[in-house]
Parts: C-alpha cells; structure tokens; sequence
C-alpha cells in the first residue's frame, strides 16, 4: 500500500526522454521527490572534498567556513539553484556559471581536482538516496542527473568529464583511492561545517547533530577527516532510523510545491550579485573579465 499519486511523478519520469528531458526529470527528482535527501546527500558530499589534502588546504586559508560559514553554505546551494532552476542552458544558468568561474579563477585548481568536486556533487545525492530514500532512482533519473552534471562541469571550462554515473563513481573512487589523507586542515574544516549545520537547524537537533553526521559517514571519509569513531550500536540506530524514514514516507502524499532552499542570508531574497566571498564581491561585481568565462 502507498499514498494515492505517490508514483505519479515517477511514472511521469519514466514517459520522458532523458537524453532530452534531462532538466525536468532533475526537477522532478531533486524538488518534488527527494528533496530532504538530496540535500543531505550534497551536504556529505561537501565534505568529502576535505579529504582530499590539497583541496582542504585551499579552503582553509580562505577561512571563509570560519568566518562566513552560512554564507558561503548559502551561496553553494542558491548558484546551484541558479543553475538549474530554469535549465542548465538557460540565460540564468550561464549567468550563475559565468560567477563561479570568476570566484574560481581566483585561486590555481588543477582540472582533476574540479572533477572530483564535481563528482562528489553526484555521487553523494546519488548513494544517499540508494541507502535511504523511499524508493529506488530510476534509470532515466541516473542519465538526466550525470546529462546536467556533465553540462554543468563542461560550463565550468572542465575538459574529458564522465558520461556516465558509474563514470562519475569510478573517478571518485579512483581520486580518493590516491588522494584521501587525514589533515588538520580537514578536520577543522569538517567541524566548522558541522557548527554550520548545527547554526541552520532547528534547535531540538543540536545536541546530537555532530554524532549523527558523523555516523552516516563510511569510514574512509570519517578517517580522512580525523573525526570520533562513534559506537557501533549508534551507527545501527542512525541509519536504521534513516530507512525506517524512507520506508514511512511510501505511505506520504506526493509533494505538491517544489522545494525551495530557504537562505538564512538573505532572508528578504537574494540576487546574484550578493554570491560569492565577502572580500571579493567588489571586484565580482566589476566589469566582466571574458577570460576564463566558459558560460
């Protein structure tokens, strides 16, 4: 048994193309469907990138996690927002892209490393979803989400991404297989994430929001950040607790509105001008400098 329509988005899924599609069936996907464990899903695979030595090492000298931590949680979900709201070839998503490229072109980030950022962006909603959502992605949802995964990356000026999910998977693994490393770095980026979770949650959660993060890492990622092993039967409750959630929510009505994120930045709205590094937003908002632009 199962809510009435609880499968109508699905099966509205399965009746497009999407190799065509692509961008409804990701709204379909990410703003109706899974909305709660896309973003969960993304939020781990943030942290991922702290794993990775030389990764960690940038972001902690920008010291914009210690100090503008909800914004720049903010400003990563609201230029993903921007890029795909209407279309990952949309005006607004060029426009979004065109603003990364111009934050990244501040700093020297080989090409395999954006890669593997930009792989962590699918592979973590993907495998959160496979071990906790209320039912099974579909294969059309895995081609449309790698399809603006890739356009997204190739926006970015990236050459050679995968075409594929398994691609993605297979760069991933492969990336962290060779670069993984525990650093203090990773660890004080990893605590400030989680004091940035705990700063946009409700207040009956913040005594256990460390140990619960913490518990739905797998173990290399949870090694890689220097964070406390938790007890085995606290791991067990967290993520029985997780399935337990997605088995009940078969028997949920089909959102009806799509999810939107809630910025705690901007709280009257935001526009694109206002993303991106406190300290860099003069020259952000200048006159456009094409090189390097790839939107």
């Amino acid at each position: 048994m199962h809510a009435p329509g609880r499968y109508a988005n699905l099966r509205r899924i399965q009746s497009l193309d999407p190799e065509v599609d692509f961008d409804q069936i990701v709204r379909l996907t990410a703003r109706h469907e899974f909305p709660w464990d896309y973003v969960q899903g993304t939020g781990i695979a943030f942290m991922r990138d702290y794993g990775i030595p030389s990764i960690a090492d940038l972001l902690d000298r920008t010291r914009e996690f210690e100090d503008h931590g909800v914004k720049r949680y903010d400003d990563t979900i609201l230029i993903g927002d921007e890029a795909t709201l209407d279309g990952i070839d949309s005006p607004r998503s060029h426009a979004a892209l065109r603003r990364l490229n111009r934050i990244h072109g501040h700093y020297d980030i080989p090409q395999d490393e954006l890669a593997y950022v930009l792989a962590t962006t699918i592979v973590g909603p993907v495998r959160w979803i496979s071990a906790y959502g209320w039912r099974p992605l579909d294969p059309h949802e895995l081609v449309a989400i790698t399809r603006v995964t890739t356009r997204f990356g190739e926006l970015m000026g990236i050459k050679d991404l995968p075409t594929t999910y398994d691609g993605y998977l297979t760069l991933l693994v492969d990336h962290e297989r060779r670069h993984f490393a525990h650093t203090p770095a990773s660890t004080r980026l990893a605590e400030a994430s989680i004091r940035i979770a705990r700063e946009v949650s409700p207040a009956p959660l913040w005594p256990l929001l460390r140990r619960v993060t913490i518990a739905v890492m797998d173990e290399p990622l949870r090694t890689a950040l220097g964070l406390p092993r938790q007890p085995g039967w606290f791991v067990r409750a967290v993520r029985g607790g997780l399935r337990l959630r997605g088995r009940l929510l078969r028997f949920a009505p089909p959102r009806r509105t799509p999810y939107a994120h809630r910025p705690t930045t901007y709280p009257s709205g935001h526009r694109l001008e206002d993303l991106g590094p406190t300290a860099m937003l003069e020259h952000l908002n200048g006159p456009v400098h094409r090189k390097g632009s790839h939107a």
